[in-house]
């Protein structure tokens, strides 16, 4: 009787199990967790999907026996704490907003091996427009280009996060420097215009969104900022006022791609639970949920319905390839030497041969020089420290040069009237060129005061050779200049050679004995491209950049 009892009970047993089991599901006592570090602007999506996971285990989906663990993580502080092996616990997962990210935390040694990620998602990196900057351009007849809006005037406000920190300003900065590509002048175009947008940059996007006209910042409202389509779709559904227009890179400029990237450290049974993860993330019900976010696919399609939305594009934006770590080096120092301030002499020849007629002009050589010497004066910084020094020979009694303005901030200089002073410059009658004796005296003051955070350069501008027998040989010179060298302290000349008579071989062996470089035209009506080009290309200097090309 007893025996027949246990029976009983161990058969009611084994069936109430079974029931449960078959209602919900097989036994998950010991979930694994897979923990998420994620952008803050994907991180409450994939937090979603975390949360399917949770309910699909509740219901008995013996393939969600795992939980997930989502922050919201800056991209920035992740690639630190993964390249530092003590760091303590790191995620098992990583999304950050672009590849670059993860290839330049890969640079950094923060994975053992090859580290890939797939991409969930995408947006567009845009320059999003006010009504009224919009309209200015031709908006909503018309949609301005990335051109269109980078040539607005001045007092129109650009602003971009900045690209050391925030991958949607490195991209930004990737459209700028395509944009400018078509330029007269690519370099100096795209010097004046990484200056232009750096007066208005802030560490990040956000940062941006509250310099908008009726944000309450307490800066000066901007006009235009450098963002994602997804944020600028939620900044306008959230804002009734104050909306904003995209206008698209053409051709594009790298999206963000949201690779979701398994780290190499992750245990297997995390790594086997993320990979199923992952194929949530990119199911079709994941799919419509980042569309109505206002994300794209990773493919670049819209998957909702944006035909009432005429401030954004609804048709597929291809992405471009991601830039790989030395283009992105190479562009953040072009971005770095660009915003550095600088400390410069400038040498202007005002030998007798300057005042000769420049053929098909009514202009002379000493003209176009001062009118591209004015001009320049854009291409340098409001506090990068400048003089102004006129060669000859015997300027000042027995020397060679006369300072024509002190080292001073620019800023000083033009509220002091230096682009009249320095466009009333003119050539001495019968002077010869005083080369030699300027550049030691210029380089050896340079050598003297030269200033730690700023790019110190010299810069000649000739027409000539040097015609002084009285002063320094040139043998002499050059061993002097490389006497004078310092790894540290580097101090360039940068040789700017104007019309027929110049001595190419001559600024070539003054420049390269300093580091620098010299440029030459035929032609002096040319003498502003190469002046820009010259400091475009200089406006960087090693160990941040790499050595310019002539």
């Amino acid at each position: 009787m007893l025996i027949g009892l246990l029976v009983v009970v161990a058969l009611v047993g084994w069936l109430g199990v079974t029931l449960v089991r078959g209602w919900v599901g097989p036994s998950c006592e010991n979930p694994v967790t897979v923990d998420v570090a994620a952008a803050p602007d994907i991180a409450p999506l994939v937090q979603q999907v975390g949360k399917r996971v949770a309910d699909d285990q509740a219901a008995g989906d013996e393939n969600a026996c795992y939980r997930v663990a989502v922050a919201a993580e800056g991209s920035t502080s992740v690639a630190e704490a993964l390249a530092v092996s003590d760091s303590g616990a790191l995620p098992d997962v990583w999304i950050p907003e672009s590849t670059m990210l993860l290839r330049r935390a890969q640079a950094k040694g923060a994975f053992d091996g090859q580290v890939s990620g797939t991409s969930i998602a995408s947006s567009p990196v845009v320059l999003a427009l006010t009504d009224d900057t919009a309209g200015a351009l031709g908006w909503p007849d018309r949609t301005p280009t990335w051109a269109e809006v980078l040539a607005t005037p001045a007092e129109t406000a650009i602003g971009v996060p900045d690209p050391a920190r925030d991958p949607v300003g490195t991209s930004a900065v990737f459209g700028v420097r395509t944009t400018t590509q078509t330029a007269p002048d690519p370099d100096a175009a795209l010097t004046s215009t990484l200056r232009r947008i750096s007066a208005e940059t802030r560490p990040l996007v956000a940062d941006l969104y509250a310099r908008l006209p009726g944000a309450g910042g307490a800066d000066e409202p901007i006009d235009v900022i450098a963002t994602t389509e997804h944020d600028l779709l939620k900044h306008n559904a959230a804002e009734s006022g104050h909306k904003l227009v995209a206008t698209y890179g053409e051709p594009a400029v790298p999206s963000m791609d949201y690779p979701y990237t398994v780290l190499p450290r992750t245990a297997p049974a995390e790594r086997d639970a993320a990979l199923e993860f992952l194929g949530r993330l990119l199911d079709e019900t994941t799919a419509r949920a980042l569309a109505d976010a206002g994300y794209r696919t990773a493919d670049g399609r819209v998957l909702r319905d944006r035909s009432q939305d005429r401030r954004t594009r609804a048709d597929r934006v291809d992405r471009t390839g991601v830039p790989d770590n030395d283009a992105v080096d190479a562009l953040l120092n072009q971005w770095a030497g660009a915003n550095l301030a600088a400390r410069v002499r400038v040498l202007m020849d005002v030998s007798g041969s300057m005042a000769q007629e420049v053929p098909g002009t009514d202009l002379d050589r000493m003209t176009v020089t001062t009118r591209a010497a004015v001009l320049g004066l854009g291409l340098f910084k409001p506090d990068t420290k400048l003089s102004y020094t006129l060669f000859s020979t015997k300027l000042d009694g027995d020397r060679d040069y006369r300072e024509l303005l002190p080292m001073k901030p620019v800023r000083d200089h033009l509220a002091a009237g230096a682009k009249e002073q320095v466009a009333a410059i003119r050539a001495v009658p019968d002077g010869a060129t005083g080369l030699y004796d300027t550049v030691l005296a210029a380089y050896r003051s340079g050598r003297a005061d030269w200033e730690p955070g700023r790019l110190n350069l010299v810069i000649i501008l000739t027409d000539g050779r040097n015609e002084d027998s009285d002063g320094i040989s040139r043998a002499d010179l050059l061993a002097e200049l490389g006497g004078l060298q310092d790894p540290r302290r580097p101090l360039p000349i940068v040789g700017v050679g104007i019309g027929p008579d110049v001595d190419k071989a001559e600024l070539d062996a003054l420049s390269a004995a300093t580091g620098g470089t010299a440029f030459t035209t035929a032609d002096p009506t040319k003498i502003g491209d190469i002046f820009y080009a010259a400091l475009g290309k200089f406006l960087c200097q090693p160990p941040n950049c790499k050595a310019p090309a002539n």
